[in-house]
């Protein structure tokens, strides 16, 4: 019998829910500690590197790849996979520090690692008038999930306005790992016209940036909020390892981080999904045929 802590495979599998890029051959039992996946960074990074190369194709022919650039291990592996995929020159970087922001030499120096174009427009003074004024206009003072989410949402504005006068697609910069748990803010980082990285986890994204040849003060950058001065993984309460095991390779853990864990998605799928509409015919339809019974 399996416990928490413990799952069995006892036959090669190939994994197929993240799109590809997996064989796992497992016979024994393993826990936290002791896994042997097989993930094939060489395979998926050029894998994807077609698929950018080709959504471009039919989807912006000529057009540049605009991304928001922190010097984060995303940000940073989906440039390399833009520079890959069109060349460097129709690959352009926007920096948007809110203010003074003490990393920011992590993105300048990866603009100029992947020799990209890149502009910084610091979005504080937007993000000052916009708390002001919906402030005064409410007459209250706004939640701090409000402030924490405003700035992402500035700067997907902000790069879609850069990507329109250069004639770009505005590409996103999400994991898998972060989506499934809603660690990302919608219509703020959660959006884009394309999204390379979607179905690879944290530690996929990290092995394809190190098969890409990118230094690793990029890839191992610790992910925060830019905000409150925590981490991604102080805020969650777990590491991206144990929600990485579990959510690729049922690697179960602890029942109260499980819990977490899936109340989290479940709380957050809303945002994975296309935005509901009412549809009049289809209603319409399905009346008339639950009368006609």
């Amino acid at each position: 019998m399996e416990n928490l802590q413990q799952i069995r495979i006892d036959y090669p599998h190939h994994f197929l829910q993240s799109g590809l890029y997996y064989t796992i051959s497992l016979k024994q039992s393993y826990n936290d500690d002791n896994y042997n996946l097989d993930f094939n960074s060489h395979i998926a990074a050029e894998m994807c590197v077609e698929w950018i190369r080709d959504w471009f194709e039919n989807n912006g022919n000529g057009c540049k790849a605009v991304i928001g650039i922190s010097g984060g291990k995303d940000s940073s592996v989906v440039a390399a996979l833009c520079v890959k995929a069109l060349g460097k020159e129709r690959v352009f970087g926007v920096l948007m520090p809110n203010g003074k922001q003490a990393d920011i030499n992590y993105a300048n120096e990866l603009c100029e690692f992947l020799g990209i174009n890149n502009v910084t427009i610091n979005i504080e003074s937007v993000y000052d008038t916009a708390i002001a004024k919906i402030s005064d206009a409410l007459e209250t003072t706004l939640s701090e999930q409000t402030t924490i989410n405003l700035p992402a949402r500035l700067r997907m504005a902000t790069l879609y306005a850069v990507s329109q006068t250069v004639g770009g697609r505005v590409i996103n910069t999400c994991n898998y790992s972060e989506d499934y748990i809603g660690y990302a803010t919608r219509y703020g980082d959660g959006a884009g016209d394309m999204a390379p990285l979607a179905k690879f986890t944290v530690q996929e994204v990290k092995s394809i940036g190190r098969f890409l040849g990118l230094p690793e003060k990029f890839i191992e950058k610790t992910p925060s909020d830019g905000l409150c001065g925590k981490t991604d993984e102080d805020n969650l309460g777990f590491s991206y390892d144990t929600l990485d095991k579990y959510i690729r390779y049922g690697v179960l853990p602890k029942a109260e981080i499980k819990s977490k864990i899936d109340n989290l998605h479940k709380k957050n799928e809303f945002k994975l999904k296309p935005m509901p509409s009412f549809d009049y015919i289809i209603t319409v339809a399905r009346r008339r045929i639950n009368r006609a019974r």
